[in-house]
């Protein structure tokens, strides 16, 4: 198949794509017309019917796979697909691991390198938190590794919560080494759990959008109740060691303006804030990078408030 990322202005597209949105809408004319947005394992594009009681448009919904025939065009700047005719797939005509992000790196080993730093942590209540969540909760275990670290900005992909949390730990071990004053467990324990609840805050894939709950608490105040709801499982844990942890998930976007309930007044919730802000800015520039075709100067972006370059070594 021809993926999403390969689209060039001008290009026949005859394809299955799965139907990640589906809008109805009309013209200035009051001509009725519909917006889908098309995704695959590589990406989305926007597409137009701009007829749609066409005999060559069969009826499908958001999350149907469905097959394309169109051409790819330019408009403002961006692809786009207007689409000539549409029909619906039946189960068996395509693969639904070719529709869906995932993460480059094998989430079972991920997985198994994140159980190796629970295995390196010496406080004990610490150490049975993290197991509760990673060890012995199955629902939680599958969801940790199917879940995105977002719905678009980094990481949106299978796997990409786990990624995010792996690299946020490994980060937050070596500041460990560069700043010896850093309570390891500490630090390590709440990089694990920074994002758990995003786990709540987005849907699984295919849809990965915020639900119910994350619309109305967000993934932070999600995150610090589960494990507030963990560590009352565990007889004597330290009241003061419960603040530490739940201030570092409440503090970990570091500013207000950011989402963050508070702000880092600890030395371990400041490690963390710039551990993640480090990974989530990275893996942005990279998403960036990789699906452009542009040379030279890419334009401004928004997210980082500057025109973005490919670097370039002579």
């Amino acid at each position: 198949m021809k993926y999403i990322k390969d689209f060039r202005e001008g290009d026949r597209v005859f394809d299955i794509y799965l139907c990640k949105h589906k809008q109805s809408a009309v013209t200035k004319n009051g001509k009725p017309y519909d917006t889908v947005i098309l995704q695959d394992k590589s990406g989305t594009v926007d597409a137009k019917i701009w007829d749609p009681n066409s005999a060559g448009i069969d009826d499908f919904d958001a999350l149907d796979y469905i097959e394309v025939y169109g051409e790819v065009t330019s408009f403002q700047g961006a692809l786009q697909v207007n689409v000539k005719r549409i029909r619906l797939c039946r189960e068996g005509e395509f693969d639904p691991a070719d529709y869906l992000p995932v993460s480059k790196k094998k989430i079972p080993d991920m997985y198994q390198e994140l159980l190796k730093y629970i295995g390196s942590i010496q406080n004990t209540y610490l150490k049975k938190m993290l197991e509760a969540f990673f060890v012995q909760d199955q629902a939680f275990i599958k969801a940790f590794q199917k879940s995105s670290a977002a719905k678009s900005v980094h990481h949106g992909f299978v796997g990409g919560l786990l990624e995010h949390t792996l690299s946020v730990v490994k980060l937050c071990d070596y500041y460990c080494t560069a700043y010896p004053m850093l309570k390891r467990d500490l630090l390590l324990a709440a990089a694990m759990c920074h994002d758990i609840g995003k786990t709540r805050e987005l849907s699984f894939f295919p849809e990965n959008d915020y639900t119910d709950e994350g619309q109305f608490l967000g993934h932070i105040v999600i995150g610090c109740e589960m494990v507030g709801e963990k560590i009352r499982q565990i007889p004597g844990f330290p009241k003061v060691l419960e603040s530490e942890i739940k201030h570092c998930i409440l503090a970990h976007h570091g500013e207000y303006e950011y989402g963050s309930p508070k702000k880092p007044a600890i030395m371990e919730a400041m490690a963390l804030n710039m551990a993640d802000n480090t990974d989530a800015k990275m893996e942005t520039f990279t998403e960036i990078l990789e699906n452009t075709n542009e040379q030279g100067w890419l334009g401004f972006n928004r997210l980082f408030e500057s025109n973005l370059r490919m670097t370039k070594l002579d």
